[in-house]
């Protein structure tokens, strides 16, 4: 078991009871919290988000188009040489 004292062993009564308000309070306010937020969620534009942590850029042309190879085929090479198969 655990020999520590509770960290509530030296509040007072109305102190308690005050702490059970706060805990309830903020229960009782959970599902509309929740609430909101998948309301914010879903009414969020995903398009103009990116926009705006991002800035406006163009994802067809470099920089930021993707590139036309992805490294799969190096790393397939690099995989075949460690296996002693090249």
């Amino acid at each position: 078991m655990n020999d520590q004292p509770s960290a509530l062993a030296d509040w007072t009564p109305e102190q308690i009871s005050l702490g059970k308000r706060w805990v309830e309070t903020w229960h009782l306010a959970a599902a509309d919290l929740e609430r909101m937020r998948r309301k914010e969620i879903r009414e969020l534009d995903t398009y103009r988000t990116i926009r705006l942590l991002c800035g406006s850029a163009d994802y067809t042309h470099p920089p930021y188009a993707p590139k036309p190879w992805s490294g799969l085929v190096e790393q397939q090479r690099w995989f075949k040489k460690a296996a002693g198969r090249e």
